[in-house]
């Protein structure tokens, strides 16, 4: 959703962006060359191999921009805004769920088409990984993800099916897990709805890398960072990024929450944001034809206003 994302920011000369998922630096590349030469391109990401060959890439495409980025987690936005000592940005871009590098990399774990450990591991600081979920929570805890973070309708059966699994040997590759899966649900239901193991791996990488606590606390950085006029863009692939996105959208967007009958406001609630996506964007014919990927991208928009 590369145009929406430009269209929606409106980066011009001179503006400081920062691109809070860096991945291939694809969004990178034009933010940078439209405030480029006297702004200033950030780029967020955990991943080593990601940061060496945005920096490359960025290098290669965009000479002139001023750049910098910055290894960590978008979660911790107030650190590394700090370490970048910038006194605000005027563009902010969370283009969420796994990059396209990652999912490509069959070692990494987070796909269910090629055989692999299972990590899903976004950053190597992080010590959990998916096998120690899957070998150690109990079925309650692994039911409670499966339904919650992935929307699975079977989590109890594939929850059933993985302890008694691990009971004979421990599930190690994505595969196996796969294999799991597929004998846990009827084979009706497996003819429809895509791969039969999607659900349960989003709901693994969610678990594993606290992706909506993570969320939470980058968006809210993220407001507070912002200039007045600034405009803060987040594209996310299932409902529950969504849901915490327009919930946090709304909160800083009400202003006095007192009730009708009070004569005098109170509560001194002023929004801080205006949302500019009542109803999220969704992707082009022609882009989901581009990009298979981009069929569950939801897009909202918000601007911060005077604080």
């Amino acid at each position: 959703m590369l145009d929406e994302v430009l269209s929606e920011l409106d980066p011009k000369p001179g503006e400081v962006v920062c691109d809070c998922t860096l991945g291939g630096a694809g969004h990178s590349v034009e933010l940078a060359r439209r405030v480029a030469p006297e702004g200033l391109s950030l780029g967020i990401d955990q991943d080593d191999v990601a940061l060496r060959a945005a920096t490359e890439r960025l290098a290669r495409e965009v000479p002139e921009a001023s750049v910098r980025l910055l290894k960590g987690n978008f979660g911790d936005l107030d650190d590394l805004l700090v370490e970048a000592e910038v006194p605000g940005v005027d563009c902010f871009l969370f283009d969420l769920g796994v990059s396209s590098p990652q999912l490509d990399t069959p070692e990494r774990g987070f796909s269910f088409h090629e055989d692999a450990p299972l990590d899903m591991r976004m950053s190597g600081n992080n010590t959990l990984t998916a096998a120690e979920v899957v070998n150690t929570y109990n079925e309650a805890d692994l039911t409670r993800i499966l339904r919650v973070y992935g929307d699975e309708r079977f989590a109890g059966r594939i929850a059933r099916r993985i302890v008694e699994r691990r009971a004979k040997a421990p599930v190690e590759t994505t595969l196996e897990l796969v294999d799991c899966v597929k004998q846990a649900i009827p084979a009706a239901a497996r003819r429809h709805g895509g791969h039969p193991a999607r659900r349960t791996f989003q709901a693994l990488r969610i678990e594993v890398n606290h992706e909506l606590d993570v969320l939470d606390r980058g968006l809210r950085a993220a407001v507070r960072w912002a200039n007045p006029g600034g405009r803060i863009c987040v594209i996310s692939y299932h409902s529950l990024e969504d849901r915490i996105v327009k919930h946090v959208f709304s909160e800083l967007s009400q202003g006095c929450t007192c009730p009708p009958d009070l004569p005098v406001c109170v509560c001194g609630h002023v929004p801080i944001l205006d949302v500019r996506t009542r109803r999220p964007l969704v992707a082009t014919d022609e882009e989901v034809a581009a990009n298979p990927r981009s069929r569950s991208a939801l897009m909202r928009v918000a601007v911060r206003l005077e604080a």
